[in-house]
């Protein structure tokens, strides 16, 4: 029987050995592992934003999406055929419309490129006096407002012809 204990007191001290390890490392490392304290910039406590699910609607709420009312062809009404509109035309390569008070510079662009499939250099707007807003669109270098205008027929025929005329006088005054 003795032998027997002596085979037993060697693995006990080895468990006691690999015990001491354990505890020694405990003391070195602490039992507790440290933990890194959160700074804090603010007096004031803040509640964190947690997560916040889509709504998942039984039925929709619009039976059919809005039609857009300031679409191209509301946007501009008509286009101005007065005297000085003329003189803008053929001086300053510039087409004049009367459009819809609520469009801006953007969409007045658009809807001109879109309706009379021309280039729109800018575009000047003003409110006149009676309410109305009015479009000044100067085209691009490669188009002529005159030809544009009547292409689309916006300049009556007896007066196209005079714009006509009073432009040829004014080139042969110009090489005389």
């Amino acid at each position: 029987m003795a032998p027997k204990a002596k085979k037993e007191a060697v693995p006990a001290k080895t468990e006691a050995k690999s015990k001491a390890l354990k505890a020694k490392k405990a003391v070195l490392k602490g039992v507790h592992s440290q933990r890194k304290k959160k700074i804090r910039t603010s007096p004031t406590f803040r509640r964190p934003k947690t997560l916040r699910l889509r709504r998942q609607p039984k039925y929709p709420r619009k039976s059919a999406p809005r039609r857009n009312k300031l679409d191209h062809y509301a946007i501009i009404k008509f286009p101005l055929t007065t005297e000085s509109a003329m003189k803008k035309i053929e001086d300053n390569n510039t087409l004049v419309f009367i459009v819809d008070v609520k469009a801006n510079k953007h969409q007045i662009k658009h809807a001109v490129k879109k309706l009379y499939d021309i280039d729109v250099a800018k575009v000047n707007t003003l409110i006149r006096p009676d309410g109305e807003k009015k479009a000044y669109v100067r085209l691009a270098p490669d188009y002529d407002a005159l030809d544009v205008a009547n292409k689309v027929s916006f300049i009556p025929a007896d007066r196209c012809c005079n714009v006509l005329f009073y432009r040829s006088l004014y080139f042969v005054t110009l090489r005389m």
